[in-house]
């Protein structure tokens, strides 16, 4: 019995249908979810770098929200996407960072969304704002973003909405840019940041994505090539890889990770005159050792007074006609 010869549409649908399981198991790979809802784009068996160190460059304009720099993956090996000033997709949303972490002896990257509430990243201490839980960079209210400058760099712009509020960061500072498994970040997310998770949420807007590709093209941003120190950390806008606003990471580790740059010094207050002491008030001269013309009355000796000659009463004599008086 003779097999029946395959027509052209039975061809083409069984390569159609190869291509749809193929490409569904794609996105199951690419779009898994955790227990904790955020979404796998990649895994690597390799380590990402520690996180440079580097400075923010100034905020481009009011409504901005500083995204920071992170390692991405490519064929080529990891690249450094750099931290840039974004407008979110919508008024009252916060970004929260992508990280990766090591689970199953792989490292996975998790990537990062808008949403009304920071979420878990990780732990990882990204600076500026970003120091392993929530967001301390600012709040939104009344649609008008407000900036803590104690740790965003607002300097050189027209900006009304800011403050001032120390954070004291009880994490240690390093450039592990990793959570969990050896030598990684230990953290998990709290009972907010699992919320947060559930929350409806935004994808990177499509100057983010354009930002991400721009830097995989860019030969000086893999790691095998610029061993850890990219020469663009940070840009003060998306995809603007040169001009001004370009900041290079510096050498140096741990406690100077991802900073804004210090305020500057109050201004100087002149030097107060220095007056002459007051002289001490002279001594007091012993009145025998001051000379008699500066003697005080009281102290000069009073004058010895002559003996003078006691009177006697004087006795009426007798008229005539009174008895005799004793």
């Amino acid at each position: 019995m003779s097999a029946h010869p395959r027509t052209p549409v039975a061809l083409a649908t069984r390569r159609l249908v190869t291509f749809m399981v193929a490409l569904l198991a794609v996105a199951l790979l690419l779009l898994s979810r955790t227990a904790n809802g955020a979404e796998v784009a990649l895994s690597v068996n390799i380590a990402p770098p520690p996180l440079p160190v580097y400075e923010q460059p100034p905020l481009p304009a009011p409504g901005y929200l500083w995204v920071p720099g992170y390692w991405s993956y490519a064929p080529d090996g990891y690249f450094w996407v750099p931290g840039t000033w974004v407008l979110p997709p919508d008024p009252d949303l916060l970004w929260t960072p992508g990280y990766w972490a090591f689970s199953d002896g792989a490292y996975v990257w998790y990537p990062g969304y808008w949403g009304p509430q920071v979420g878990f990243y990780g732990g990882i201490v990204y600076g500026f704002g970003y120091f392993g839980h929530g967001y301390d960079g600012g709040y939104w209210r009344d649609r008008q973003f407000y900036y803590n400058r104690a740790v965003t760099n607002v300097s050189n712009t027209n900006v009304t909405n800011v403050y001032t509020r120390t954070v004291v960061n009880n994490t240690s500072v390093n450039n592990i840019s990793y959570s969990g498994g050896p030598g990684g970040v230990s953290a998990r997310p709290t009972p907010q940041e699992q919320a947060a998770a559930r929350q409806p949420r935004h994808a990177a807007t499509s100057e983010q994505t354009a930002h991400v590709a721009g830097a995989r093209n860019q030969h000086e941003l893999l790691a095998s090539v610029n061993q850890g120190h990219p020469p663009i950390a940070a840009t003060q806008k998306p995809n603007a890889f040169s001009g001004p606003g370009v900041v290079p990471a510096r050498a140096g580790h741990g406690s100077h990770l991802a900073q804004a740059p210090p305020p500057p010094p109050p201004p100087e207050r002149p030097a107060p005159v220095e007056r002459p002491a007051p002289a001490a008030p002279a001594e007091p001269m012993a009145p025998s050792a001051r000379p008699p013309q500066e003697r005080a009355p009281q102290e000069r000796p009073p004058a010895e007074k002559s003996p003078q000659p006691r009177e006697e009463p004087k006795r009426k004599t007798n008229q005539p006609g009174e008895p005799p008086r004793p």
